[in-house]
Order: C-alpha cells, then structure tokens, then sequence
C-alpha cells in the first residue's frame, strides 16, 4: 500500500493533479490508510513563485474534508503536506451542498437494486444501516431501511476504486465501518 503521491515528479497541470488527487486520496480512505504524504512541490517554477498546484490541492483537501474523506491536513514542508484521512464512517455522517453536485467524482457502478450484489455485501450494508438508523434514534428502522442502505451503499462505493475486486473491497470498507466504534 504506496502511503506518498509525488504530484511533482509528472509534473501535471493543475486540474490532472486535483483528479489524481482526490481519485487516490478516496482509495487510501478505503484502504485504512491512515496518515499519508501528498507532495505537491513548492511552486517556485509558478508565475509569481506560488504553486498552482499546491494551491488546487488545498481547495481540494477542503472539499474532502466537508465529504468526510479528509480528516485533517498540515503542511509537512514547503511542497508537501500530510494528510489525516477520516475512517469511513465519516462518508455517511458527510452532508450534501448544490454545488458539490457539480464536482466530478469517481463514478460507482450502481445497480439498479441491491439484490445484484453479493448476499455478503448486502447482509454487511443492512447491518450499518441499521446501526445507522438506531444512532440516529430512529424507533422502527423498517419503513426507511432500503433508502439507508442504498445510501450507505452509495456513499461508499463512490469511495472504492475500479478494480476487478471492487465488491470485496466494499465489503472490506463497510465491515471496517461496522469495527469503527460509535461516536
């Protein structure tokens, strides 16, 4: 598991860093990591000698905190940063904005019920769906139950990347948010 991205090394343009960025930041969330570098080079190269890059990559990390991928972050050096991922449990607990909707994020493959996927997957969605619903001090669960699940299972498989694994990787994220103790 690679815990460094050298955004300095391609040297991209500013919109290429934030895609790569935020793409790797949300497989790190889903992987456990739990502190990571991100290295985005000072920007003395930049017109005016500030970093065009370092400058998307903190609005990005603002982003990420409000959609409870990011933690924390603190400037490690001139042209990196270390960032606090947040544990899983903090995609659910992350509110939608309007404008977040215009933010392009990796797409899930979503089917059109939840019976497509493995029994697995959909016993471990239930269950923090309705632990979900019970810390939210909902008396009777049953009537809104498929709604939580199918936004459980929305806001996490947006975080797991492609991969021939995909659905074992959910299912890896959400039974790490079922360990997760409650808050």
């Amino acid at each position: 598991m690679e815990r460094i991205l050298n955004l300095r090394e391609s040297l991209p343009s500013a919109a290429d860093a934030r895609v790569r960025a935020d793409a790797w930041l949300r497989a790190r969330q889903v992987d456990n990591s739990h502190d990571v570098l991100v290295i985005t080079g000072r920007g003395n190269q930049s017109p005016g000698g500030i970093g065009v890059i370092r400058q998307e990559i903190l609005r990005l990390l603002a982003g990420l905190r409000r959609r409870g991928v990011v933690g924390a972050w603190r400037e490690h050096t001139l042209g990196s940063f270390v960032v606090a991922l947040a544990p899983m449990s903090a995609l659910m607990d992350a509110g939608r904005r309007k404008r977040d909707e215009e933010v392009t994020v990796p797409t899930p493959c979503t089917p059109a019920s939840l019976a497509a996927l493995n029994p697995a997957t959909v016993k471990l969605l239930r269950h923090l769906a309705i632990r979900n619903l019970e810390l939210l001090g909902v008396a009777d669960p049953r009537e809104i139950l498929e709604d939580e699940m199918m936004r459980t299972f929305s806001a996490f498989a947006s975080a797991v990347p492609e991969s021939a694994n995909r659905e074992q990787a959910l299912r890896e994220a959400l039974a790490r948010a079922i360990a997760e103790p409650d808050e």
